[in-house]
């Protein structure tokens, strides 16, 4: 396989020089990556950062072991974009929206790749907890930045009604590290 291979509607990703042949997504996952392409495209229109969905983005090594379809990016150096149009190097936001058979490969190999290769933030989406964690660079690392969830209407009812100073306040809005203005409503993301 000389690229991205999509034969027969199966597709694959390489990973450490591995093809891997990737499963249909669920539901909920269809739902979440929709759900933060357009909160990322309403708010990226007209500015020059673009946001892409299930493009191949191309993470350039010395062997080329990495060849990878991210759930959404967010890319502001268009000249990466090849006449091809996949990606080649880094976007500048990954998210992976998990699934039970590509979590660990999400949370490991493809965070090491994606922070060697120089993404300034990743997202790890997980919607059967409804929850985001989010890594930013700081000092050539990815390091962990935040951590947010949905809540019900009925969960923060009852943490107004009961406000416990033991319990973590409702953190429902998430703020993208790559823009000063842009925050992302958790309950928005994962409206399903």
């Amino acid at each position: 396989m000389a690229e991205l291979a999509y034969k027969d509607e199966a597709r694959y990703e390489k990973i450490n020089g591995q093809w891997i042949m990737m499963s249909p997504a669920r539901a909920e996952h269809v739902i979440t990556v929709g759900n933060i392409y357009s909160e990322f495209r309403q708010y990226l229109k007209g500015k020059r950062c673009i946001p892409f969905t299930d493009g191949v983005v191309y993470i350039l090594d010395e062997k080329e072991e990495n060849q990878f379809i991210p759930d959404v990016s967010i890319l502001c150096d268009k000249t990466k974009i090849g006449k091809n149009g996949k990606i080649y190097g880094a976007p500048d936001l990954v998210v992976e929206v998990l699934s039970r058979s590509t979590a660990r490969r999400d949370k490991m190999e493809k965070f090491q790749a994606y922070e060697k290769a120089g993404v300034k933030e990743y997202w790890i989406v997980n919607p059967y907890e409804r929850g985001i964690e989010v890594y930013v660079r700081k000092d050539d690392r990815l390091q962990i930045s935040d951590v947010c969830h949905a809540w019900s209407e009925e969960e923060l009812k009852e943490y107004e009604e009961n406000p416990d100073q033991n319990k973590i306040a409702p953190h429902i809005k998430l703020k993208v590290s790559l823009y000063d203005d842009l925050y992302i409503d958790m309950n928005e993301i994962f409206d399903f």
